[in-house]
Order: C-alpha cells, then structure tokens, then sequence
C-alpha cells in the first residue's frame, strides 16, 4: 500500500498531466513538451513540498512558466550572437586572388600565341593592338595593301581565340 502523500501525488499527476502537456505544447512545441512535464513533476516531488501546497495545481502552473524561462535563458546564452551586416563594410569580396591567378595564366598564353606568330603577321597585329596604328598607317609603313593588313590581323585573331579557348 502506497503512503498517503505517494497515492496523492500519483493522482495529481493523472490528473494535471494532459492540461501540463498542452500548455507545454503550445509554448515550446510537441518535441519538447513530454521532458518538460516530466521536468515540472520531477522538481515538485524532490521539493517534497506536494503535502504542504494548498493550491498544488498554481505551484505547478508557476513552476512550469519558471521552467520556460530557465529553458529560453539557456538558449539565448547558446546562441552565436551575430553582429549587425554594415553593407558597407561587410559586402561580399570579390575573387580577386583568383582572377588575378586567370589574368597571370590568360597574360603568360597570350605572349607565347603572340611570340609562336609568324613575324609579319605579329608586327601588324602589334602595330595596331599596342600602337593603336589604323589599318592604312601600318600598310602604309609595312608595304602592304589595307588588305593584307585586314588579312593578318585575322590570322593573329584567330590564333588568339584558339589560345584562350584552349585555357578553358
């Protein structure tokens, strides 16, 4: 046979244990719900003091709102705390140690394109992409016809666009 307060409790606990869930359930999700009755009963009974409320029900109800606030006080200190984003400051960088490596490498294959050209074909594309030189000046200074100009520049175009889509 079970000690008076022992039958007591155990009726108290039949009978608060559905109202304690849903409160529980609705503040702190069906999840956490169960652990928390079980906190709530587990703290009334080692605080041995179930014999001694007059309003069992109010101290339950009491503990369990203190319960919720312990819970949410140890979540904010668990929490990284994140600083405010200052656009200015903290906007995203962009990859320049990466595109400085592509523009190394895009550089380096151009110069071999450049220098594996025929010699003619080389000055003329030089002349004009370096000298800013128009087609009749370099013609007029190479010997050639504008359309022998138009001709190499092609060529040397052409070998450029072979170089940078094989880096790719």
């Amino acid at each position: 046979m079970m000690a008076p307060d022992s039958a007591s409790f155990e009726a108290f606990y039949r009978s608060q244990n559905g109202p304690l869930f849903h409160f529980f359930r609705r503040r702190a999700g069906r999840d956490a719900a169960a652990d928390l009755v079980h906190e709530v009963f587990a703290r009334m009974l080692c605080a041995d003091a179930f014999a001694r409320l007059q309003n069992p029900r109010a101290y339950m109800f009491t503990a369990a709102r203190n319960l919720l606030m312990e819970r949410s006080r140890r979540e904010a200190c668990n929490v990284a705390m994140l600083p405010a984003l200052d656009e200015e400051r903290d906007a995203p960088v962009c990859a320049q140690q990466e595109w400085s490596i592509e523009a190394a490498d895009l550089r380096r294959t151009l110069r071999r394109t450049i220098l594996a050209m025929p010699r003619r074909t080389r000055r003329i594309f030089l002349m004009h992409r370096l000298r800013s030189q128009t087609y009749r000046e370099i013609s007029n200074e190479v010997g050639i016809g504008e359309q022998g100009v138009e001709y190499h520049m092609m060529r040397a175009l052409a070998h450029c666009r072979t170089a940078v889509a094989s880096l790719h």
